[in-house]
């Protein structure tokens, strides 16, 4: 893997260069965030994953990931946010970032949460020929048509657009299963990697994403059930 990490803490720096040599992994650090966003810009292509900070001099981390989305949507990024900052979260993941770690950090959870990422950037289908002789849908209820291969979906005619691979995978999870409820342990279990290190509010983050993203096209078919979890149930469908 080809890590960018903008962080302007050294010493998280120095702690990560030793586990990224470890894996094996090729990584530049920048402590300005004008700097780590230039080294991006230059080769978009380069990076297979950027670990950003959100406090950093010259440029924060929450304009570097837009700027970034603005260039390519498929770059993974996690964001580096402070432990109590569930607004820096959900705004992080608002504005394109795929995944949160939360400061102070254990090197092990944040290299579980780049691999579950870069293994889901990896597959995604690029084969046109296969497409084409397949079936347009293989997910559907009567209001949501899902395309795994292309990785497409639709809100009756309406495409739901600028999907992050994760809100792709829950938007499937939940149409396979009309009206079965999902916990947060489920959706972890199923969809992150296992075992999960992190805060499960990430789910939440996530789904209100997804909520906002469908609610653009139609009426809201992602449902809490208080106290479990979420469930598809779309109005009008039996």
């Amino acid at each position: 893997m080809n890590v960018l990490m903008i962080e302007d803490n050294e010493s998280v720096s120095e702690m990560m260069s030793m586990f990224f040599e470890n894996e094996g992994y090729e990584a530049t650090f920048h402590q300005d965030g004008a700097e780590g966003y230039e080294a991006y810009k230059i080769n978009p292509t380069k990076w297979d994953i950027v670990i950003l900070d959100l406090n950093l001099p010259s440029m924060d981390g929450m304009q570097i990931c837009h700027n970034i989305r603005k260039i390519s949507k498929e770059t993974p990024i996690i964001m580096l946010t402070a432990r109590d900052s569930e607004s820096d979260q959900v705004i992080g993941l608002e504005i394109g970032a795929d995944d949160y770690v939360t400061k102070p950090f254990s090197p092990i959870t944040l290299l579980a949460r780049m691999k579950a990422l870069h293994r889901r950037a990896q597959v995604t289908p690029t084969q046109e020929a296969e497409v084409e002789t397949a079936s347009e849908f293989d997910v559907e209820t009567e209001i949501i048509h899902i395309n795994t291969s292309t990785r497409e979906a639709y809100y009756k005619d309406n495409p739901i657009e600028n999907l992050t691979p994760k809100e792709f995978d829950l938007l499937v999870a939940f149409t396979e299963h009309p009206k079965r409820v999902f916990s947060r342990e489920d959706l972890l279990t199923s969809l992150w990697e296992d075992p999960f290190f992190g805060d499960e509010r990430t789910v939440d983050a996530h789904i209100k994403k997804l909520r906002q993203k469908i609610e653009q096209v139609g009426p809201q078919i992602i449902q809490t059930v208080w106290g479990v979890g979420y469930k598809y149930e779309a109005p009008g469908e039996e």
